[in-house]
């Protein structure tokens, strides 16, 4: 089977173009892929399959095989592998996922892609503003936002020290979430700019969360904390939120999407 592994603000994926290949059990090969010692090493899979509705469609596995509904880190990447790759060779195209057809802004230089804009729906808010929970043997406090997936967004005054290996799979699996939580962690810096790191459910800390930065973002700002459009600093690389709150409603992500190899697996 081909492969190409992408990667977005170190985000990283296998991807496997459906167009020309077959995966018949995906959620056991993204566990075999994801493995960094026994396997190509990633965050998870990601299949690009045709679509009847979009100009493709993303199917997105956790590094533990279970299935996510959007990833907005890899579906930078899918954008850039469908045009460079002439499946869609446009510079505004669609994807079908879980969570809805996204539209993605392409930006390209000689032919390549080197970032994409991706429309990412309206924020959903799950919780109360905020919503208290007990988790580490303490009361904590947290903003809830779906963008097609569960978050729960928490706010600290420094999050470079926090031991998420120790700490995540609580909050993941917390009794508040019966389907489990991506936890975004965020250190306010100013108005314009933000920190954050990713407990994402199924995968682990990450490098970066695109729904979760989008999440963050948007909790900040119904917070007050920010204005309307932030850059959200992540441990591979920083992310631009801009939420359009007083037209369209919606919220756009604008980042990184880059070829890291292809190569072929045994499967």
């Amino acid at each position: 089977m081909r492969f190409v592994k992408m990667q977005g603000a170190g985000n990283d994926y296998v991807y496997v173009d459906c167009f020309q290949e077959t995966v018949s059990d995906p959620g056991t090969l993204a566990v075999r892929v994801s493995d960094r010692h026994f396997g190509i090493g990633s965050d998870g899979l990601v299949l690009i399959c045709p679509s009847d509705a979009a100009d493709c469609r993303m199917r997105m596995f956790n590094a533990d095989g279970s299935e996510g509904e959007m990833c907005g880190n890899a579906i930078r990447c899918v954008g850039k592998y469908v045009y460079e790759h002439g499946i869609a060779v446009k510079e505004r195209l669609t994807v079908e996922t879980l969570a809805g057809i996204k539209t993605l802004d392409l930006t390209v230089s000689d032919g390549k892609v080197t970032a994409a804009t991706v429309d990412m729906g309206v924020p959903e808010l799950t919780s109360e503003l905020p919503e208290e929970i007990f988790v580490e043997g303490r009361k904590q406090t947290f903003v809830g936002i779906s963008m097609g997936n569960p978050h729960a967004v928490y706010f600290r005054e420094e999050i470079g020290g926090l031991k998420l290996d120790a700490i995540g799979p609580e909050y993941e699996n917390h009794a508040r979430f019966p389907d489990r939580v991506n936890s975004e962690f965020v250190q306010v810096i100013d108005r314009g700019h933000v920190r954050m790191r990713v407990w994402e459910r199924g995968s682990g800390e990450t490098m970066a969360c695109g729904t979760g930065a989008t999440a963050c973002a948007a909790a900040c700002m119904l917070m007050g904390f920010t204005d309307e459009t932030v850059a959200v600093e992540l441990r591979g690389g920083t992310l631009t939120i801009r939420w359009d709150r007083e037209g369209s409603g919606h919220i756009f992500m604008t980042g990184p999407a880059a070829e890291v190899f292809r190569g072929e697996i045994e499967v």
